[in-house]
């Protein structure tokens, strides 16, 4: 790991259990909820991929919003795209902060798409709970241009009050979460659908296929594939992996 990069392990944060009434209340508010507009910035953060932008409503992502990454397995590659977005995100100023509970995250690789160490942050939290808390409170922050983490489950309150946490503090909530997420309610601005689609030369280029699925305000369905080269050190350390540097489109609908 670079030397620069702060790595706070094992954090621990006293929280009180959900309330069922307020939970309930959320699911009821949701709906007439998720007509409400907010006054847009200019321009729009790009996802630092050419195809992904062409099927975004506005070509882009929005400050102060959260985007949710389904991946469909461990391969489909969809970090490579989030760590595209953040370092745009981060290139507008402010750091970008990795909520690595599992301690899978690889940030060699976020270097060298561009994110200079100093300009992250990764926390390495001991509970599930401590996760969210963290991200909760990254996502609060205005220095942070973009905070990034893996929640497998988020009920809806506390989905919702992350949306509220991205709009208070003005930077771009990544998550990157299982394909099966895909029937929970999502307080998300964006929703993507991440799958990896066959190719004939083993170590060539990846080829994904993305949908969106939702955009608030906007129209869903638009799909696009890209293709992104193979490199030898993914974000998340599992497997090898594809370098976002090199996202380039390959057809979009």
């Amino acid at each position: 790991m670079p030397p620069n990069v702060p790595v706070l392990q094992n954090v621990h944060v006293l929280q009180s259990p959900a309330s069922r009434e307020l939970i309930e209340s959320l699911r009821d508010r949701i709906a007439s909820l998720e007509g409400a507009r907010r006054p847009r910035e200019k321009k729009p953060i790009s996802s630092g991929c050419e195809g992904l932008d062409q099927i975004l409503p506005d070509h882009g992502f929005h400050r102060g919003t959260l985007v949710e990454w389904l991946a469909s397995g461990e391969g489909c590659s969809a970090e490579s795209l989030v760590f595209a977005t953040a370092r745009e995100a981060w290139r507008a100023g402010g750091a970008v902060v990795v909520c690595d509970q599992a301690q899978q995250f690889y940030p060699p690789a976020a270097v060298r798409l561009g994110i200079k160490p100093e300009g992250m942050i990764v926390v390495q939290a001991a509970s599930d709970a401590d996760n969210l808390w963290a991200l909760d409170q990254a996502l609060r922050c205005p220095g942070v241009a973009a905070a990034v983490a893996w929640p497998e489950k988020l009920d809806p309150r506390t989905f919702r009050r992350l949306q509220l946490a991205a709009e208070q503090g003005g930077g771009l909530g990544l998550l990157v979460r299982p394909a099966r997420a895909k029937s929970e309610p999502s307080w998300a601005e964006i929703r993507l659908a991440i799958e990896p689609m066959p190719t004939t030369e083993p170590h060539g280029p990846r080829r994904l296929r993305i949908q969106l699925l939702r955009s608030r305000g906007g129209p869903t369905g638009a799909v696009a594939e890209v293709e992104i080269e193979y490199e030898t050190h993914p974000l998340p350390c599992v497997s090898p992996g594809p370098s976002p540097a090199a996202c380039r489109r390959a057809a979009g609908a």
